[in-house]
């Protein structure tokens, strides 16, 4: 299709009025492509697109027989996905490697990701800056959306471009429905290759491609001593982060005393009864930026192991079939994932690090590329590097991707290790084939016991494993009430670099998707482990179920039982643990979530061990732009101390609030101001004390010279 060049721009308030709008060009959504395959959309919706020389300008009028029925609430950004909306798919590459997804509700709250093709994940990650506007009618609903050039990136030709499209609408009822505006194969190896084309681009302007976000953070953060609240005072930390695009396909960036507060806490989970460490997901914008520019099929890098950096520069960029991209950061701190066969843990050396990793990849065709990665960090006494290779090879329905690693270290004599200069290689190879109802995986990874990735998240090494998993779906008829079921088994072997069986892990599930946008699984198996010098026997059964049995109300339930190994005292004893969440939206503007999960372990007569953990959080939107947040988080063990030959806490607690108000302007303009306080209690101790408690203060701009 070829896009409408207008004059003159847009108000973006919702109103579908302007003279552009008639002169746009005009795409009909005509296709169901869920859970109907290619079928009729049952509603109307109609996309509109032009650009002026700075900007795109899109469009929706989304019909519905019943607008009472629309689902859209003032929610934060990026938290849109069970609602009415709207969305555009750009692949300004035309490479069909990656797209930007701009996505709107009827309200006008945004989001924003990019779709990686080769793994086929879906990152929100990335913020840009664009406008948008959405309001609910009498026969469906409207959404207007700007897009600057200067937001995204693309060949830098001067001629005639040609971009990657697709236009989708989310309706979700008793289905998740999904129209679009062309047909879209199950089972397609290359979702992006099947976009429709637009052209009409050229002369399209990138703006000085200059941003300057200066931000302010004042904390005053104690905790509790025996003579009361200690603490440094009140802590003043100006920093600024500078982005410079001096040409479509190349991004600098710098920052200098980064605020990396963690505004959103991190998820609350249980260190209990497992020998590997805890994976957190990475919130600071800084390192999310770009960050599917540094992804590789083993995860050599985990920016969270740069605890607390002082500075960074970052460049990212394309030309023609090579993207590349490469971090240097000075970090205070040198936090170290210790990893080993059966286990691993964080440790944290009081000194600072320089810290570098690059990543290159090439692109033959749509198909086939061939990458390379390195990470280097340098510190006091202290050395980690690491190189490798990669490539991928797609024909049809098969896939084959591959990466060889290869490190060495120097530690220092403080850590009293074992192995002070240890070395070694890690290889992984994969297979996939993927068709309309098959989907098959194979997998083999090797890793040496002297491979450490520090700057990475490889929690174990000295292994070898096999991996193996199929799955088959079928499709319901159109109109059925069942509309998808699916039956699947895997058996994964892990043995140590010397041969001893490490685990032997098979399983089986069945699972269906029907009424309500219910889901239901049911899901068994055993495992041989190893471990304390023995083999184990394990088992389990779960039960998944998850369903919208009203609007506003999503329910996910859990349950599993079985035979688990108790790690503290090497026995085996019968495991129960229920995992339950609730999500509600009330009114327009206020949402609940609560998520929780309690477990034990019984054996020898007695319970072993007890453990529940609760996340809840309340939310009030008062308008797309601010919102009051108080989340809860708590965390309770009970051990007997009697079925343990090693002293054990009988009980401890844990718990942490926050109370957070935030405006955004946008993702990079905005304020906070939040209060948090922390309790705790252990052994006999009855009642909760006190912890610590902060009060801070966050203030950021950004600044586009010339926009």
């Amino acid at each position: 299709m070829s896009i409408t060049h207008v004059d003159a721009d847009i108000t973006v308030d919702g109103h579908l009025d302007e003279a552009v709008w008639q002169q746009a060009t005009k795409v009909e959504l005509a296709y169901e492509t869920q859970p109907g395959d290619n079928t009729d959309a049952a509603v109307a919706t109609t996309a509109y697109i032009a650009r002026t020389d700075d900007a795109l300008l899109i469009a929706f009028g989304a019909r519905d027989p019943d607008p009472s029925r629309i689902r859209a609430f003032l929610r934060d950004r990026d938290s849109l996905y069970h609602d009415d909306y709207a969305a555009i798919m750009l692949d300004t590459f035309d490479d069909q490697r990656r797209a930007y997804q701009f996505l709107v509700n009827p309200l006008g709250v945004q989001a924003d990701r990019i779709k990686e093709e080769a793994s086929g994940k879906e990152d929100d990650a990335w913020d840009g800056l664009w406008t948008s506007a959405g309001r609910i009618t009498d026969d469906g609903y409207r959404i207007e959306m700007r897009i600057p050039f200067a937001t995204l990136r693309f060949r830098p030709d001067d001629g005639a471009r040609r971009w990657g499209v697709r236009f989708l609408r989310s309706r979700p009822r008793e289905n998740p429905y999904l129209y679009a505006n062309q047909r879209i194969e199950r089972g397609a190896r290359c979702d992006l290759c099947s976009m429709r084309t637009l052209d009409g681009l050229a002369g399209i302007r990138q703006g000085r491609g200059l941003e300057i976000t200066p931000t302010l953070t004042v904390a005053n953060a104690q905790s509790r001593a025996n003579r009361g609240w200690r603490g440094e005072g009140v802590q003043i930390e100006p920093g600024v982060d500078v982005a410079w695009s001096p040409s479509p396909s190349l991004t600098l960036n710098a920052t200098l005393n980064p605020d990396f507060s963690q505004v959103e806490s991190d998820t609350a989970q249980l260190d209990l009864n497992t020998s590997f460490a805890l994976f957190f997901p990475e919130k600071r914008p800084f390192f999310l930026e770009a960050a599917d520019t540094f992804s590789t099929p083993l995860q050599v890098l985990y920016t969270r192991q740069i605890a607390d950096p002082d500075a960074g520069v970052r460049v990212t960029g394309r030309l023609g079939s090579d993207a590349y991209g490469a971090v240097v950061a000075r970090d205070a701190v040198t936090q170290l994932l210790m990893p080993g066969p059966l286990g691993s843990r964080f440790l944290l050396l009081d000194r600072p690090s320089d810290v570098a990793f690059a990543r290159y990849r090439h692109d033959f065709d749509g198909q086939t590329s061939l990458g390379a990665v390195t990470t280097f960090r340098n510190g006091d006494d202290y050395r980690n590097a690491l190189a490798g290779v990669d490539g991928r090879w797609q024909r049809g329905s098969h896939t084959l991707t591959g990466q060889w690693l290869r490190s060495d270290s120097r530690y220092p004599d403080e850590l009293a290790l074992n192995d002070a200069t240890p070395a070694g290689d890690a290889l992984d190879a994969r297979y996939n084939f993927s068709s309309r109802n098959w989907v098959v995986d194979l997998q083999h990874t090797r890793i040496d016991p002297g491979f450490r990735a520090d700057l990475g998240f490889i929690p174990r090494v000295g292994f070898d494993q096999s991996f193996g998993r199929g799955v088959r779906t079928w499709y319901g008829a159109p109109g059925a009430a069942v509309t998808r079921v699916w039956a699947g088994s895997l058996v994964d072997l892990v043995h140590r670099n010397d041969g001893q069986l490490l685990s032997r892990d098979v399983r089986g599930w069945i699972g269906a998707s029907g009424p309500l946008q219910s889901t239901a699984r049911l899901l068994g198996g055993t495992r041989q482990r190893f471990w304390n010098g023995r083999m184990f026997d394990e088992s389990f059964r779960q039960l998944y179920l998850e369903a919208t049995p009203w609007a506003g109300v999503r329910t996910e339930l859990v349950a599993q039982t079985g035979r688990q190994l108790d790690l503290l005292a090497s026995q085996l004893g019968d495991f129960t643990k229920v995992d339950g969440a609730l999500w509600l939206d009330i009114g327009r503007g206020l949402s609940v979530i609560l998520d929780g999960s309690v477990q034990t372990l019984e054996r020898d007569g007695g319970t072993a061990f007890r453990a529940s953990v609760l996340d809840a959080r309340a939310s009030w939107q008062f308008d797309p732009r601010q919102r009051l947040r108080l989340s809860l988080q708590g965390s309770a063990i009970e051990r007997d101390p009697a079925l343990y030959s090693t002293p054990v806490k009988r009980r401890s607690r844990d718990v942490a609030a926050q109370l957070l108000y935030s405006y955004k302007l946008n993702p990079r303009t905005a304020g906070y101001l939040g209060y948090s306080h922390g309790g705790y209690a252990d052994g006999d101790q009855v009642r909760l004390a006190d912890r610590d408690r902060s009060l801070f203060l966050k203030l950021s701009y950004a600044w586009q010279p010339g926009a």
